[in-house]
């Protein structure tokens, strides 16, 4: 009987939460509520609060969720093999991509981070730190390789990934979206020209 609930239970969080992802992409998170879940999925929402204590807490579980996709995507190009410079293009343009896809275009969904960032800040902020973490093992691969060159690694990359926040941050890509600047692919050089070794002027 416990291996038979061990299976459902993570099975049952798992359908809460694409279930509510769906309904705060059809009718927006402020007018999804509990109930509306639990309907969906036949049961009752004393059962959907058995699993979820609040319906910020399954709001959070779905911010997880998308946020998680990202960061799987950012962690197999990080993996892959060749320059340290490529490869920090591909993950910086990728993170760029999937925030645009995922929240950008999705006026529900941009509604869902704005909420996220005001109640569940330390779900955007574990994000972050994993983004940031991510990025720095690929440039501490390339100082290690001799392409780049960084006194402290942490800083460095705290350091670009602040510089592509117009690219990354869901709310600064709708708002800077037709407003002057570099595009994603000067902004890419610049990051990787201040990461150049002094007195190198390759150009990656």
């Amino acid at each position: 009987m416990t291996l038979i609930s061990e299976h459902i239970e993570p099975d049952t969080r798992e359908r809460i939460l694409v279930v509510a992802e769906r309904l705060f992409r059809e009718i927006g998170y402020q007018k999804t509520t509990v109930a509306d879940i639990a309907k969906l999925l036949r049961m009752s929402p004393a059962n959907v609060y058995r699993f979820f204590d609040s319906k910020k807490a399954i709001h959070e579980g779905v911010a997880r969720s998308l946020m998680g996709g990202v960061e799987d995507a950012a962690h197999v190009i990080a993996a892959k093999r060749g320059p340290a410079a490529s490869r920090l293009r591909e993950l910086m343009t990728t993170i760029h991509r999937m925030n645009s896809e995922r929240y950008v275009g999705d006026s529900k969904l941009h509604e869902m981070v704005s909420i996220a960032m005001e109640e569940s800040w330390e779900v955007c902020v574990a994000h972050m730190e994993h983004i940031t973490e991510t990025i720095g093992s690929v440039i501490a691969e390339g100082v290690a390789s001799g392409e780049f060159e960084a006194a402290d690694l942490p800083m460095t990359a705290m350091c670009a990934c602040t510089a592509m926040m117009r690219f990354f941050h869901p709310q600064m890509i709708a708002q800077c979206a037709n407003k002057p600047g570099p595009s994603l692919d000067q902004m890419i050089d610049f990051v990787l020209a201040g990461l150049a070794p002094r007195g190198s002027s390759a150009k990656h």
